[in-house]
């Protein structure tokens, strides 16, 4: 069996070993990163792989599990001028959020807990009950009251046990962590654990293999906690590393004006978000994250790439849904944001691609 890298604390270096339950820092309780050096092969090594995120094992810290969902290799289409959208919607439980539950699901079953948990505002803990209904593992999932109830009922129907609490997003998280520190518990943070943006990472892996070996000027991606974001990055530098692409693209990160805690940083000149962001209603709920635990690393990253973050009005989420609708693309309001940051032309001249992260049918549409 292929043996587990460390964990590491970005912030104080504190290491863990792996195989533990641990979830977090034990010095600072942030979150932790993974000391996983990978070996991404050129284009041509790829011809004749399995068709799913799996075909980039060199670059996985992971082997493909038994009940994978062929989940990834989702397609990319072209919007408007230089800017395309990868349709990350047509995965499995209808959001990106599968290429890190799989992950996380595969590492749980491997360390066999006594039960699996995970909060979520409805896609990650969507997929998270998917995943662990495929491998067997019990699962309960912390969701804010509010949540969309087709989010509720598509949970539930994967079998997992839902627990409402009666608060803001991140109450739900707060709640959800005093029970990862049960014994017997893995937390299956999509914030927290680091086999996520291991996961999420293959967004821009496919992106290289579907450009013919190359990536786009710019990365336009939606941030609450970063996940995304924080996998793209991965994988950028992953590549740059072995060579595989000339230069980096620029990453953009996209906010709900509503709830912008990291916009407000950026704009700032701050390594991390002002007092306290109050939790107001937006459509892009998804994103609506007030205080991210990984904060610091997503501007470091944004500010490094020369990137910037864009906010989106509701009355532009609403327009950039419809927008997308009428092309044939019905998307969530979450996932429409960073279509309503770029479609009027802010990037100019560049090359781009947004993702669309989440179906429409998850939360349907938004209304002003």
């Amino acid at each position: 069996m292929t043996a587990l890298p460390d964990y590491f604390c970005p912030t104080d270096g504190t290491r863990v070993p792996p195989g533990t339950l641990a979830w977090c820092c034990p010095v600072c309780r942030g979150p932790l990163d993974l000391d996983f050096s990978p070996n991404p092969g050129p284009l041509k090594s790829l011809a004749g792989r399995v068709n799913s995120l799996w075909r980039y094992a060199e670059s996985l810290p992971l082997p493909a599990p038994d009940f994978s969902l062929g989940e990834g290799r989702t397609p990319l289409v072209p919007l408007d001028g230089g800017i395309s959208a990868k349709l990350d919607f047509l995965m499995p439980t209808l959001s990106f959020k599968d290429r890190g539950a799989v992950m996380l699901a595969a590492l749980a079953k491997r360390l066999g807990p006594d039960r699996v948990i995970a909060d979520s505002s409805g896609n990650a803990g969507t997929a998270i009950a998917a995943y662990c209904a495929r491998a067997g593992l019990p699962c309960t999932v912390y969701v804010p009251a509010g949540t969309s109830p087709k989010k509720l009922e598509q949970i539930g129907a994967h079998g997992a046990r839902l627990e409402v609490v009666q608060g803001d997003r991140e109450q739900t998280a707060l709640t959800a962590r005093e029970a990862a520190d049960e014994p017997g518990t893995f937390y299956a943070s999509h914030v927290y654990n680091p086999y996520f943006l291991h996961g999420t990472k293959t967004y821009v892996l496919e992106l290289w293999e579907d450009l013919g070996g190359r990536l786009p000027d710019a990365l336009v991606v939606p941030v609450g906690n970063g996940t995304l974001l924080l996998g793209a990055a991965l994988a950028v530098r992953e590549l740059h590393s072995a060579g595989l692409i000339a230069k980096a693209p620029t990453l953009y990160a996209v906010q709900a004006a509503a709830v912008a805690p990291l916009a407000e940083a950026w704009r700032a000149g701050a390594d991390e978000p002002l007092g306290n962001t109050p939790m107001v209603p937006t459509f892009a709920e998804g994103i609506a994250i007030p205080r991210p635990p990984r904060a610091r690393q997503i501007l470091r990253t944004v500010r490094g790439s020369g990137g910037a973050f864009l906010t989106v009005t509701e009355a532009q989420i609403e327009a950039a849904q419809l927008d997308l609708a009428g092309r044939g693309l019905y998307v969530e309001a979450t996932g429409v944001a960073c279509w309503a940051a770029v479609r009027d032309g802010a990037l100019g001249e560049r090359t781009a691609v947004v993702p669309l992260c989440g179906a429409g049918l998850k939360s349907g549409l938004a209304s002003v």
